[in-house]
């Protein structure tokens, strides 16, 4: 196998999903064209070099559905030659896309992939497709699939995690990503113009500055009734040491909903050389797991802890983690099974403060980690995400 190099990761600014949001009234498609037009100015990058789009997509409804990964290329103008796949391991889907591309790469199968993803839940809002797995009560029993924020509120009463700890690390990620806003840290944004609103998108729009731990301490629990309603019930018998279920999360310290896409170029040795430029980082190793389904995202631990193991490292030999930050209890879970100091997880903050483009996030997060790396000066980072039923995926980075 050979080796799979990231020449190149940019995004668009995370809108809010609402619709005085600054991104949307712009298509998916519309979003993606201007990715790929920068990547070509970027990179100087032929478009009849890739063979292959890959993107994430978790809500493939409406205008994201028919295969966006191809239609995107098709509507960008880009040659009939490149293919296109779209995937959906809910919200770790963009790091999957990456790892895919980078199989695809290694295996010599193809010579340049851009991979990454895209959600505009603005205009395609998650359940969107009405999945059976999440509207019919019986059938999602049945396959143990509940709502990402009742998982949440199960981490957090098997780790005994607080409201008050919840909203600690909830106004960690507002002040952190509002700190690397203002401090330029997110150099991998391509500004977005909207000619309907007659503006330009040019940062993260989700972040709350103004937010305190008497605002967050004001707001109701989001999931309580989702608990009353037989989700606690459910969730204590599969956790016979458990006594109750503490609904400790809110709209304040759980991610929030985006608009926003991505993408990342990969490509082997010899894209640099055509293209004359330098890889900025070496894919090492991508890991899948799937955990407890009743937690719903416990994956991003159980696929960083795979890939530790496999590569025989600990969080002491790696530089920065970007890890899902899928509400608050996940962070505390992070931390703890994985040892991770505080110094080195989410350090310019996670998807509470700065939004959750579902398909999208897991390569903005990469490429966020790539910048974060290069402006330390250091070498080895890994970012990972959550999905809905347990699901995570994982990437060990180093710098090229």
């Amino acid at each position: 196998m050979g080796a799979a190099f990231i020449y190149d990761a940019i995004r668009t600014p995370r809108g809010k999903a609402r619709a005085d949001g600054g991104l949307h009234d712009l298509t998916p498609h519309e979003l993606l064209r201007g990715l790929y037009h920068s990547l070509e100015q970027r990179t100087w990058l032929n478009p009849a070099l890739v063979g292959e789009v890959i993107l994430g997509c978790v809500s493939q409804y409406g205008e994201q559905a028919g295969n966006i990964a191809k239609t995107s290329t098709l509507y960008a103008g880009w040659p009939s030659t490149v293919g296109g796949l779209t995937v959906n391991r809910f919200c770790s889907s963009g790091i999957d896309a990456i790892s895919i591309a980078a199989l695809k790469i290694g295996a010599g199968q193809e010579q340049a992939i851009i991979a990454g993803g895209v959600e505009m839940m603005s205009r395609v809002p998650m359940l969107a497709d009405k999945a059976a797995v999440f509207v019919d009560p019986a059938f999602a029993a049945r396959c143990r699939m509940l709502m990402m924020g009742s998982g949440a509120d199960l981490i957090a009463s098997l780790y005994g995690v607080s409201r008050e700890e919840a909203d600690a690390i909830a106004l960690q990620s507002q002040q952190r990503a509002e700190r690397a806003r203002l401090e330029g840290y997110f150099t991998s944004i391509v500004p977005v113009i909207n000619p309907v609103k007659g503006i330009t998108v040019s940062e993260d729009e989700c972040i709350r500055a103004s937010t305190s731990l008497e605002s967050l301490a004001a707001l109701p629990a989001a999931f309580a009734a989702l608990g009353a309603g037989g989700v606690d019930a459910l969730q204590l018998a599969g956790h016979p040491g458990l006594t109750a279920v503490s609904h400790i999360h809110t709209a304040g310290n759980s991610p929030a909903m985006a608009d926003g896409a991505a993408l990342v170029l990969l490509g082997d040795e010899a894209l640099g050389q055509q293209l004359g430029i330098r890889p900025r980082a070496r894919i090492v190793d991508a890991a899948t797991a799937s955990d407890d389904p009743l937690q719903v995202l416990s994956g991003c631990v159980a696929a960083t802890r795979k890939l530790l193991d496999r590569q025989g490292l600990t969080a002491q030999d790696v530089d920065l983690f970007e890890l899902h930050e899928a509400f608050a209890a996940t962070v505390v879970k992070c931390r703890r099974d994985l040892d991770i100091p505080d110094d080195k997880l989410n350090v310019n903050g996670g998807v509470i403060a700065l939004g959750h483009p579902m398909g999208a996030t897991g390569a903005i997060m990469a490429g966020t980690l790539l910048d974060e790396l290069q402006r330390r000066g250091k070498r080895r980072g890994i970012v990972a995400a959550s999905g809905a039923a347990g699901a995570g995926s994982a990437l060990l980075l180093e710098l090229a």
